[in-house]
């Protein structure tokens, strides 16, 4: 007799974690590779199972596919690996128990970090694996995206016969990441071919139960559930869990209430819970009928708009010609001549004053910080740097929230230097999301929804620029990861600076077909070594030989060195101006004297530009 056909009368108990106690014996490393290295310790977690009560157990294969075994250099042993673990799990059941092929999912919180084509390849290899060794079913588990399980559902139910389970994690209870609710993504698996749809992991018994009193009981299907122990702590570099067992069993007769026929436990549980669940449910039969709680969980976002004091700094480029400074935080305490500079700036007119993020990963005052006191104090417009490399996505998300609230809503998203750049070169760089995935992220808020799927309350009003560095050898390149970055959500472009007449012109020649504006960056070069540094060492940078050699021409001079980096800045605004209405003007050095004499020219001859084109069409007409 299959398990379905028990469940049709029977509350069936699955096992409990088998990392957690792999880890609990001081293995931090690839979990699945121990089918191999270490295969009596498998078997023996497997029969201490079976010996609490579970009729079903599951292989040692959440993790054994090419996409996570490449971690560890096992990319070659997915099938060594998936069969040693069946056989290991037959050993241990001696026809006890029913064994399952245990899948788990590769999206996590960063849903479009793999392709879809590599998760069906890998998913295709391992599948085939467990098939050949025999199993009594599928386990899907710990999918935080539908769209995978969904995908490697539909490969599973054309390649096999064999009952499946399918169970999807949930960063918040009641809905999945992407806002679908869980009783409709569970009525969408059993659509797909899953026989039995549950949720499994991240969750406890306590939010657990309060999800599923929102899920109807499944037609055609079964329900189940494998709650985590309890929270994870951290002590002593590592983790653990504290639920016991005695919870388990009180919360054993509620899981039944809400209609669950299949039974076990995720991450923190031991065979002490499950035993606790087998004792208390034994003999106790299903329910065939349940009451659903139907609750109004629509996002309940403020209807009124988020309040902005100016227009998105897109809406001005296009509009007209404008102009943007760079003036990076100090990287000590004092802050007089950054904010005589600010001040200098505001009245030269510009547009705003963009603030990095710990540039070259050195550290220095927090730009979030500086842009309230400009803003609150200078009254001049901040635009915030954000990089991917300092803050993981709590931080980041975090972060976020933080600018909404001072009502700091422009952003230049970018990925940020590596640590080892830096002043601290045995820094972590982070990393948790790229900078297509961090603008996605900005939008995300934007929608009032955080990176998790929950709802925030209240839509943000983030106008987001993303980086572009046409100094490349193939351009054209660059211009699809513009292309990307748009299809992200970028609102405009701010470019690296740009040393060249020529690359101008060819940057133009390959935009014309982008409707998202572009500041050009422009940064006067202060001596011949400024821009030799910058040329050879600084990565997105190059400076042509011409303007090398003028430089240089005054390299005993300091005064007369500034001058012509001013001179060449000049003639490239002179271009940048006739093809584009945003300027982005980078300080070096907090030499504000130098972008206030440029700002003010690029103002006053983007003015003449304008006048000019406006004659021009006069005349046509």
């Amino acid at each position: 007799m299959s398990f379905l056909e028990k469940l049709q009368n029977e509350i069936l108990i699955a096992d409990g974690a088998m990392g957690t106690l792999l880890y609990s014996f001081g293995t931090d490393s690839c979990f699945e590779e121990l089918n191999l290295s270490h295969p009596e310790d498998i078997i023996k977690i497997h029969e201490a199972y079976i010996d609490a009560g579970a009729d079903l157990i599951q292989t040692n294969t959440y993790a054994a596919n090419y996409l996570k075994l490449q971690r560890y250099g096992l990319e070659d042993q997915v099938k060594e690996i998936n069969s040693a673990s069946v056989r290991l799990a037959k050993r241990a059941s001696h026809n006890r128990a029913y064994v399952l092929g245990t899948i788990g999912g590769n999206r996590g919180i960063k849903p479009n970090s793999i392709l879809l084509e590599e998760i069906k390849r890998s998913f295709r290899e391992q599948l085939y694996c467990l098939l050949l060794e025999g199993i009594d079913g599928l386990l899907l588990e710990t999918f935080y995206d539908l769209e995978e399980l969904e995908t490697i559902l539909t490969i599973a139910r054309r390649e096999s016969n064999l009952p499946i389970i399918a169970q999807l994690s949930l960063q918040e209870p009641y809905f999945l990441q992407d806002r679908t609710h869980i009783n409709d993504a569970l009525k969408r698996l059993v659509d797909f071919g899953a026989d039995v749809v549950g949720i499994n992991c991240r969750l406890g018994p306590h939010h657990m139960l309060s999800t599923l009193e929102e899920v109807e009981l499944p037609k055609n299907a079964f329900l189940s559930a494998y709650p985590n122990a309890s929270l994870p702590t951290y002590t002593d570099g590592k983790f653990h869990y504290e639920g016991d067992s005695d919870y388990f069993r009180k919360s054993a007769l509620s899981f039944r209430d809400q209609g669950v026929r299949l039974l076990g436990g995720c991450c923190g549980t031991t065979p002490n819970h499950i035993k606790a669940f087998a004792d208390e449910l034994k003999n106790v039969a299903p329910i065939t009928e349940k009451s659903v709680k139907t609750k109004n969980r629509k996002i309940k976002i403020d209807p009124s708009p988020t309040f902005r004091e100016e227009p998105p700094l897109q809406d001005i480029v296009r509009k007209r010609s404008s102009v943007i400074v760079e003036l990076d935080p100090p990287r000590k305490l004092d802050t007089t001549r950054f904010f005589n500079g600010a001040h200098a700036l505001k009245e030269s007119g510009i547009d705003a004053i963009t603030l990095a993020d710990n540039s070259l990963a050195s550290p220095r005052i927090s730009n979030t910080a500086l842009g309230h006191l400009v803003k609150t104090r200078v009254g001049l417009r901040p635009l915030v740097h954000i990089t991917c490399r300092d803050r993981n996505i709590i931080g980041l998300q975090s972060h976020l929230m933080g600018l909404h609230t001072l009502g700091l809503n422009d952003i230049l998203a970018v990925t940020g230097d590596p640590a080892r750049v830096g002043d601290f070169p045995g820094a972590s760089s982070v990393y948790d999301l790229s900078s297509f995935e961090l603008i996605q992220m900005i939008k995300q808020l934007n929608n009032g929804l955080s990176a998790s799927g929950m709802d925030l309350g209240q839509k943000a009003a983030f106008s987001v620029a993303a980086a572009f560095n046409p100094n490349v050898r193939h351009i054209d390149k660059a211009v699809e990861r513009m292309e990307k970055k748009i299809a992200s959500g970028a609102d405009y472009f701010i470019t690296q600076p740009i040393y060249s007449e020529e690359k101008i012109l060819e940057l133009y020649e390959h935009t014309k077909h982008i409707s998202a504006p572009i500041y050009i960056g422009l940064m006067p070069l202060t001596s011949s070594k400024n821009a030799e540094f910058l040329h050879n060492e600084v990565p997105g940078i190059k400076i042509s030989q011409s303007v090398q050699d003028r430089m240089a021409a005054f390299k005993d001079n300091p005064i007369k060195s500034k001058a012509e980096g001013i001179s060449i800045t000049k003639s490239l605004i002179e271009v940048a101006a006739e093809l584009f209405n945003g300027i982005y003007l980078i300080t070096p050095f907090m030499n504000y004297e130098m972008t206030v004499e440029l700002a003010t020219f690029a103002k006053e001859y983007s003015a003449q530009v304008l006048r000019r084109k406006q004659n021009d069409e006069i005349k046509i007409r």
